[in-house]
Order: structure tokens, then C-alpha cells, then sequence
């Protein structure tokens, strides 16, 4: 499944380091894992989860495979974007083409890298950059009127300057909501990005963003997109003695990418044998045909039972045989809302 997370951000942000440092991690994941591909504004990355080393240590497969999350660098913010500059035509549908926002606020001082507005003020930031996304969806008044209830329930908000995701859309009200094709309606993670110093904890700039995400529903994760540059081109075990030296646990870029994932509503599921372990992303509340589907559309049309061991279980019983005995193994129906982390085996009619 394609889901695709657009990066965002003012000029001298960091945003183009960052995002250099996701292709780089992309282009030394190509070398390992199928499916990772590489184009220029694209950074096809996998996404970082722990269990499918158990899982397959413990199935013996031979291969890993990972899920993927795509970040697509989205050009077009310049100087005097807070003036309505910079947002032309081709940045607007680069917008609408991702399923959700990173967006890359300066939480650093630097007097050799200069600010656009000519200080350091994270959420004033993300104001230009939402007042401009609010302006265009104000342009679709007229035409979203047929669907009105849920039309005014958006204007309100942003009338009063703020985002469309804040309106309360019920499940089923969900795909008519998405129709309008609201710019302020996309889920946003706020990407911090601050001094090396303050990698692993944040710093009073962040802490404000982070206020601001909790208040919206949003989300934000801290990284040095000056820190992700460097390590992004080491070996693995040249990447674990650099964060060990400066006492980190992992790269940023690891948040930032199982942030997206969390963003965007995703979930994993896993299937293992001898050949491969692999995980799949399917939205949260699937039914077990349609996470079949994933896999193989005739494994949805023909589909029959899911054989069915939790994460936690399959390990602690090492694997699907003590999961039998122990009486952890389940024959799942069409009915089946899968859970993150499930074990999953497909029984389906050709």
C-alpha cells in the first residue's frame, strides 16, 4: 500500500538536510531490502520494527523484509511566504497528493544560518505555512457546499484561523470528508529540529511545538537533521558507536519515520515462514480479508479463515507450534478486525 507523507517547510529550516538524510538511509536500505526505491524529491524508507528480527530468528527465515513508509520532498516555500508567496500551483498538488504533513520547524539558534523572518519562532512558522494552506481551502467554498454540514463544521474552524483536521468527523462521515480535499485537513507531524546538543531531549523552542501538537491532536518528534546528515552515510555498526558516543539510542530518523507510520493511522501485521518474515501496513480497524488483499487480491476474493498467533504469544512460545499447544493459535473469520503485531497465516479458495 502506497501511503506517502509530504516534508514541509520554510527555507534554512533543515528540511532539505533531513530529508538528504532519509534518501541517503533509503539508498543503504536498497542494498539490503526489496522495494526500496529511490528518486530524486522520493524517500521510500523502511520502516524501523524490532519484532520481525525475533520473528524471524525464531521461524529461521531466510530473509527480512520490512513495511515501508514514502516521503516525498515538497518544494515550493520561499522567502515572503508568510506574504502568500511561494505556493504555486505544482506545491498545492504535491500537497494534495500525500496522505499526511511532516512539517520541519527551526528549533535552533545559528547566526551563520540565517532565518527567513529574521528570528527563531517555531510556531509563528507553522502559522505562515497553515495561514496559506487556510487561504487556498477557503477558495473551495462555493463548490464544497453541497456537502454542507460537514462544509460548515470546517469553515468555522477556519474562520477562525484554524486547521480542517480539527473537525470531529465521525467513521462515517470519513470519505466524504476526504472529498473536499481540505489542505488544513491532513494530519501533521511537527518535526523538531534542534542543535545537537538537544537531540535526544528537546529544548524550550521544541517543548512550545510540542504544546502546540498536543492542543491540535498533531504529534511531534525531536531530531538534528545536522546529526541524521552525518550518520545517515555510516555502516551500521559505525552508526551504533557514533549515537552510543553521543548518547543516543537510535537515529531521529527512526522516530520520525514510526511517527509518520503512527500519523497516518497504520498498523503492521506479520507473515513468517522459512523463506521470509515480513511485515505488511494495513490501516487500523482492517478486517481480515481486506488485510489478505494486501497481499494478493484473490487471497481477499477466496478468502477463507485467518490462522491467527498474537506477537507476544508467538514469541514467548517460540512460534506457531507451542502457540497450538498453549492454545494461543485461532481460526479468525471474514469479521476479524486484525490487530498490530498479529501473526497471520491466509486460508483462502482459488
Amino acid at each position: 500500500m502506497g501511503f506517502k507523507c509530504g516534508i514541509v517547510g520554510l527555507p534554512n529550516v533543515g528540511k532539505s538536510t533531513l530529508f538528504n538524510a532519509l534518501t541517503q538511509t533509503a539508498a543503504a536500505q536498497a542494498a539490503n531490502y526489496p522495494f526500496c526505491t529511490i528518486e530524486p524529491n522520493v524517500g521510500d524508507v523502511a520502516v524501523p520494527d524490532d519484532r520481525l528480527e525475533k520473528l524471524s530468528a525464531i521461524a529461521g527465515s531466510k530473509e527480512i523484509i520490512p513495511t515501508r513508509l514514502t516521503f516525498v520532498d515538497i518544494a515550493g516555500l520561499v522567502r515572503g511566504a508568510s506574504k502568500g508567496e511561494g505556493l504555486g500551483n505544482q506545491f498545492l498538488a504535491n500537497i494534495r497528493e500525500v496522505d499526511a504533513i511532516a512539517h520541519v520547524v527551526r528549533c535552533f539558534e545559528d547566526s551563520d544560518i540565517t532565518h527567513v523572518e529574521g528570528k527563531i519562532d517555531p510556531l509563528a512558522d507553522i502559522e505562515t505555512i497553515e495561514a496559506n494552506l487556510e487561504k487556498k481551502a477557503k477558495g473551495q467554498d462555493k463548490e464544497a457546499k453541497e456537502t454542507l454540514d460537514l462544509v460548515l463544521r470546517a469553515l468555522e474552524l477556519l474562520r477562525e484561523g484554524k486547521p480542517a483536521r480539527l473537525v470531529e468527523v465521525k467513521p462515517t462521515e470519513a470519505k466524504l470528508f476526504s472529498l473536499l480535499g481540505l489542505l488544513t485537513a491532513k494530519p501533521v507531524l511537527y518535526v523538531c529540529n534542534v542543535e545537537e546538543a538537544s537531540a535526544d531531549q528537546g529544548n524550550a523552542f521544541s517543548a512550545r511545538v510540542f504544546e502546540r501538537a498536543k492542543s491540535e491532536g498533531a504529534r511531534a518528534v525531536v531530531v538534528s537533521a545536522k546529526i541524521e546528515s552525518e550518520i545517515a552515510v555510516l555502516a551500521p555498526d559505525e552508526q551504533r558507536d557514533y549515537l552510543e558516543a553521543i548518547g543516543l539510542a537510535e537515529p531521529g530518523l527512526n522516530r520520525v519515520i514510526r511517527e509518520g507510520y503512527g500519523l497516518l493511522g497504520l498498523i503492521t501485521y506479520f507473515t513468517v515462514g522459512p523463506k521470509e518474515a515480513r511485515a505488511w501496513t494495513i490501516l487500523t480497524g482492517t478486517r481480515a480479508p481486506q488485510a489478505a488483499g494486501v497481499i494478493h487480491t484473490d487471497f481477499e476474493k477466496g478468502f477463507i479463515r485467518a490462522e491467527t498467533v498474537a506477537y507476544e504469544d508467538y514469541v514467548n512460545l517460540k512460534g506457531e507450534a507451542g502457540a497450538r499447544d498453549a492454545g494461543k493459535f485461532r481460526l479468525e473469520g471474514k469479521d476479524y478486525v486484525v490487530a498490530d503485531g498479529d501473526v497471520l497465516h491466509f486460508r483462502f479458495a482459488n
